[in-house]
């Protein structure tokens, strides 16, 4: 297998892409297992080369964010068939968790590749960083649409309005014509 050629599909790797803290991460097991490594290796990896991973590109989940990743992972899967294999690794774990998940920003993901450095590894991660561009594209083009949708109703309300004006004096003079006339002296027509 190539370097050029997808190890794993995009939609499993986008399907390990979660929102922590108002950021897209990936966890290390999610990770470690796109990377074909442990998480021990991983983590290992990690601390051994800490500078490497500032708090905006790693940091560690609190109890209540890996109980919240778990139950929206739970919550995706459930009524839809089996879950994904990546999904089901962050389900393994239960409550009783020793070590608290850690998480990696895009950045983060990126510097992975310089401290993993198996031919693996550098494969994936090309994937991985295609998969948050691809994201980050498809929110991009979310925010246009409902910037181009804003900019449209707008318009339609403003259109609307006048049309509403004229449609009301429409109206007006249709209740004109329909009403009777002024019963005040009339004047006979004719011959009398």
């Amino acid at each position: 297998m190539n370097a050029r050629s997808p190890m794993v599909s995009p939609q499993r790797i986008s399907s390990a892409i979660h929102i922590v803290r108002g950021q897209k991460v990936m966890v290390d097991r999610n990770l470690a297992e796109l990377y074909g490594v442990t998480v021990s290796v991983l983590n290992q990896a990690v601390r051994r080369n800490r500078n490497r991973f500032p708090d905006d590109f790693m940091f560690q989940l609190t109890r209540d964010e890996a109980q919240r990743l778990r139950s929206q992972v739970a919550t995706l899967n459930n009524g839809r068939g089996p879950a994904s294999r990546s999904q089901i690794v962050i389900l393994k774990r239960g409550a009783n968790i020793k070590y608290l998940p850690l998480a990696f920003t895009e950045q983060g993901v990126a510097m992975l590749s310089s401290v993993l450095r198996s031919p693996r590894a550098v494969s994936v991660n090309i994937e991985i960083m295609r998969a948050f561009v691809r994201l980050r594209e498809a929110l991009a083009t979310n925010r246009e649409l409902a910037k181009r949708i804003d900019q449209l109703e707008v318009r339609i309300d403003k259109r609307l309005a006048g049309q509403d004006h004229a449609i009301v004096e429409i109206l007006e003079a249709i209740r004109q014509l329909m009403s009777p006339p002024s019963t005040g002296s009339k004047r006979r027509i004719g011959f009398v």
